[in-house]
């Protein structure tokens, strides 16, 4: 019973990938047909002769790396002092860091961008990783708030008495104890960064070209085996960056070179 299950699952995340697949090299493909008339590297051929391709990627991957990092400088300690601290004004402080979800992102970035133009960030990478902040900062603070709650302040309490101190115990401890909660951070802050197209619009100006901005324009194309191939690239990158930060996180493991046999 266990099995099947399984298999269902699987398939029920499998298909709409593989159909995904097969309609990027299907050719003339149209409802009623079941499967495609015949099969056709046009999707991706347009694909790859896209001139901006490998600058939207690379600027895509740049931005995205760079506000994932940013987001563990910002979210670390904030979801910590959360997790283990009472004091004044914490409830309206959660309330604070849970606005940029709850109301939408245009709402206010009009306002930033005068700033940004003020400050001279406008129309720049830096700029664009900063708005990028908004909207996937308070998901950070949550997932790892959740992590340091389920572990709780008594392992860094008891690293202390033992003559550490805390970021020690971050290392030590808490780090690999919530490779769960960096991947599901890792993994959710680049697939919002690498979908926003309001945001990087606005503020990038157009001279920052990523991903988002190459795609959108081909929303408008009937040819659906070119918006399948982009998809599926859509879908590859944020694998690799996992795979990226997985290896990140290997390397930083204290514990990796360690055998726990009996």
């Amino acid at each position: 019973m266990k099995r099947t299950w399984h298999v269902v699952w699987a398939l029920f995340f499998l298909t709409p990938v593989l159909l995904l697949l097969l309609n990027s090299f299907a050719y003339n493909w149209r409802w009623p047909e079941v499967l495609p008339p015949g099969l056709s590297l046009r999707g991706w051929s347009v694909l790859m002769r896209e001139p901006q391709l490998i600058r939207a990627v690379l600027t895509s991957f740049a931005i995205g790396i760079s506000v994932i990092l940013l987001n563990f400088v910002i979210a670390l300690p904030a979801a910590r002092k959360l997790a283990f601290h009472s004091f004044k004004g914490k409830a309206w402080l959660e309330t604070i860091l849970i606005l940029p979800i709850l109301i939408p992102s245009l709402a206010v970035v009009m306002g930033i961008h005068i700033a940004m133009i003020r400050v001279g960030l406008s129309d720049t990478i830096l700029g664009v990783i900063l708005i990028h902040l908004i909207p996937t900062v308070p998901y950070s603070i949550k997932i790892f708030r959740a992590g340091f709650e389920r572990l709780g302040v008594g392992f860094e309490n008891q690293v202390v008495t033992l003559g550490g101190n805390k970021l020690y115990a971050f290392y030590s401890v808490y780090l690999p104890q919530m490779i769960s909660s960096f991947r599901s951070a890792v993994f959710l802050i680049f697939v919002i960064s690498l979908s926003q197209f309001a945001l990087t619009a606005i503020i990038g100006g157009g001279n920052v070209l990523t991903l988002a901005l190459l795609y959108f324009p081909y929303l408008n194309s009937v040819d659906t085996s070119v918006i399948a191939s982009f998809s599926l690239l859509f879908a590859i990158l944020p694998i690799l960056v996992v795979i990226l930060f997985e290896g990140m996180f290997y390397l930083m493991n204290p514990y990796k070179n360690r055998s726990f046999r009996k």
